[in-house]
């Protein structure tokens, strides 16, 4: 029993990181402070970290599974695109990004999806860098520093540009690698 306890542990944080994103979504929309949006940053960085956590202690104790690997990209759109919806509906980033951005996730999570009674298609390096940049632009775009200057809205457009760029980049990137099998 504690052996099948142990082996649940990354999903079980996986699952954790899914259900932070309904604390960030209502936190950026609700947020009339500076405290709510960085909160919005600490949660959202927090379920962020955990992706490689799980990942982690999953290689580490040889405890990888078929649904890990499957819900570990899930917990990700969720909440990166749950995020940019958001971002998007509350004017912070403009739509075209957010879209870019799903678009492509909507792509290769429908592939991906298509082929997994066949094989599970493991995350490549491009597909965790994208994930790391988003993962890093967006809480930068969350954070309220706008007390800096004029120049923090230039940064958050090219944190997100530069994430746009970086996913689109990854998606060409991962369906070159499929066609070619």
């Amino acid at each position: 029993m504690r052996k099948r306890a142990i082996r649940q542990i990354p999903n079980a944080i996986t699952v954790l990181r899914i259900l932070l994103v309904p604390l960030v979504i209502f936190l950026l929309i609700q947020a009339d402070s500076a405290w709510e949006l960085w909160l919005a940053v600490l949660f959202f960085v927090l379920s962020a970290a955990t992706d490689g956590v799980d990942g982690a202690i999953a290689r580490r104790k040889n405890l990888v599974s078929k649904t890990g690997q499957l819900l570990d990209p899930i917990a990700d759109k969720a909440l990166l695109g749950a995020t940019l919806i958001t971002l998007s509906s509350i004017g912070m980033i403009g739509w075209i990004p957010t879209l870019l951005i799903i678009i492509r996730e909507l792509l290769v999570t429908i592939y991906r999806l298509a082929v997994a009674k066949r094989r599970v298609i493991a995350a490549s390096s491009g597909g965790k860098l994208k994930t790391i940049i988003q993962s890093t632009a967006i809480p930068i775009v969350i954070a309220p520093i706008e007390f800096l200057g004029d120049w923090v809205l230039v940064l958050n457009q090219l944190v997100i540009w530069v994430a746009v760029a970086v996913t689109l980049w990854s998606g060409f990137d991962f369906f070159r690698k499929q066609i070619g099998r």
